[in-house]
C-alpha cells in the first residue's frame, strides 16, 4: 500500500511539471506496477486493494455530496432530470446501437449499453476538483446528470443481471429493481426531511470525532446501499448531500480533502492494476470506434443540456468533455460479463475502451476551450469558460489568500 501511494504521488509529481493531469497518471502507476506488465510487480492481487479501493471511491462520491446543495436540488429538479436523460438516451441507445452493429451478441449489447452509456463518477468529480470548477454555474447541470445515471444505474444492474446470466424469472428482476428504487426513496425522504436530526447527531465541535462520524455514516451508507442493490457511489452520495446542509458542513468540506485525495489516488491505482495492456490490440478498431461515438453523442447531450440553462458554447464544452470519462461501473460490467460466459472479447475491449477515455476526458477537460471554439454560440451567458474562478478577483478587490 505504501509503494502504491509513492509510486502514484512521483508519477503526478512528473505529470504536474508538464501539465497533465493526476488521473490518468495514478492509472498509469498501477498498469506499470501491477501483475500485467513486464518488470517490478508491486501488486501481484488487484484485489489486495479491493478495500481501500472502494473506499477512495466512496470518498470522491461522499465530496460530490457535499457540493450539491439540497437548494439546487430543488429548484432545478426538473432540468436536471432532462438533461440526465437525455444524456442516457444519446449515450446507452448508442451504446446499444453500437453493440448490435459489432454483432457479438444481444447480450453483450446490452452490457455495451451501459458500457458506452454511463459516465466515471470518481473521475467527474476528480476533474471538477482538479480544474477548480466546483463552482461554476455549469457543474450543476454536470452533478445532476451524475445523479440521474446513478439512479439509473441502481436500476439497469438490478434489470441486467437476469437477463445476462440467463434468468427466466423477469418477477425477480422486477423484485430486486424495486427494492433499489424503495431504498433511493427512503435517502431522499431522509434528505428533505431529515437534515436536522441528522444534523445534530453529528454535530460536535471537536474535530475527531467528527471525522469518525461523518466517514461511518458515509461507509456504513454505502455499504448498507449495495445491500439494496444500489451503487455504493450513490450511497456515499446522498449522505454527502444530507451532512453538506447541517450547521457542521464546512468543517466537514474541509476535514475530508486529505482523505478523499490519498484514497482516490489508490481507486485510479487499483484501476491501473485491473488493465491488460496485452489484450489491447485485439479489439483495437471497436474500440476507437466506440470512442468517436462517445465523443459525439457527449458534444450533443452537452449542448442539450446547455440549451436547457441558457449556456453559451463555453460551459457546454465544459459539461461534454467533464461527463467524457468512464471508469468503474465500466470494470464492474467486464467482471458480470466474464462471471457469465459471455463473449471473451468483451473484457480486453472494456478495458482498452475505459483506459482511453480515462486518459482522454481529463485532457479534454482541461482543454475545452479548443471545443468551445467550434460549438455553436447561441447567445447564451457563460459563453466562455470558467476555470479557477477564485483566481480572478474582480476590478479594485484584493485577492483572496
Amino acid at each position: 500500500m505504501g509503494g502504491a501511494f509513492l509510486a502514484a504521488a512521483v508519477l503526478a509529481r512528473l505529470g504536474a511539471r508538464i501539465g497533465l493531469p493526476t488521473i490518468p497518471l495514478f492509472i498509469l502507476a498501477g498498469i506499470l506496477l501491477g501483475p500485467n506488465t513486464p518488470g517490478f510487480v508491486l501488486v501481484d492481487d488487484p484485489h489486495e486493494l479491493e478495500m481501500l479501493s472502494a473506499l477512495g471511491l466512496v470518498l470522491l462520491l461522499f465530496y460530490l455530496g457535499l457540493e450539491f446543495h439540497l437548494d439546487d436540488l430543488k429548484t432545478g429538479g426538473r432540468k436536471m432530470a432532462i438533461a440526465g436523460g437525455s444524456y442516457l438516451a444519446l449515450n446507452v441507445g448508442a451504446g446499444l446501437a453500437f453493440g448490435f452493429a459489432l454483432g457479438w451478441g444481444t447480450s453483450e449489447a446490452l452490457v455495451l449499453a451501459g458500457v458506452l452509456g454511463i459516465s466515471s463518477s470518481a473521475i467527474v468529480t476528480k476533474v471538477l476538483v482538479d480544474l477548480g470548477r466546483i463552482g461554476n454555474p455549469e457543474t450543476k447541470p454536470i452533478l445532476g446528470i451524475i445523479v440521474v445515471e446513478d439512479i439509473f444505474l441502481a436500476l439497469y444492474l438490478a434489470a441486467l443481471q437476469p437477463v445476462i446470466s440467463g434468468a427466466d424469472s423477469m418477477g425477480a428482476a422486477a423484485l430486486d429493481a424495486g427494492k433499489a428504487f424503495g431504498f433511493l426513496l427512503l435517502l431522499a425522504a431522509l434528505a428533505r426531511w431529515g437534515i436536522g436530526v441528522i444534523g445534530k447527531l453529528v454535530a460536535t465541535r471537536d474535530n475527531e470525532l467528527l471525522v469518525i462520524s461523518f466517514l461511518g455514516i458515509a461507509v456504513f451508507v454505502a455499504g448498507v446501499s449495495e445491500w439494496f442493490g444500489v451503487a455504493d457511489a450513490i450511497g456515499a452520495f446522498m449522505v454527502g448531500l444530507m451532512l453538506g446542509s447541517t450547521s457542521s458542513g464546512d468543517r466537514i468540506r474541509e476535514l475530508v480533502h486529505p482523505l478523499r485525495d490519498a484514497f482516490g489516488a489508490i481507486f485510479f491505482f487499483a484501476f491501473g492494476l485491473s488493465i491488460d495492456p496485452g489484450d489491447l490490440p485485439t479489439v483495437l478498431v471497436p474500440v476507437l470506434i466506440a470512442v468517436v461515438v462517445t465523443l459525439a453523442m457527449n458534444v450533443l447531450a452537452g449542448l442539450v443540456a446547455a440549451r436547457l440553462y441558457g449556456f453559451g458554447p463555453g460551459p457546454a464544452a465544459n459539461i461534454a468533455s467533464a461527463l467524457l470519462a468512464r471508469g468503474e461501473f465500466a470494470l464492474i460490467l467486464a467482471t458480470m460479463a466474464a462471471g457469465a460466459g459471455l463473449d471473451d472479447r468483451l473484457a480486453p475491449f472494456i478495458a482498452g475502451y475505459v483506459l482511453i477515455l480515462a486518459v482522454l476526458g481529463p485532457l479534454a477537460a482541461g482543454n475545452s476551450h479548443w471545443l468551445a471554439r467550434v460549438l455553436p454560440d447561441r447567445g447564451g451567458p457563460a459563453a466562455q469558460p470558467q476555470e479557477h474562478p477564485q483566481a480572478q478577483p474582480q476590478k479594485g478587490t484584493p485577492p483572496r489568500d
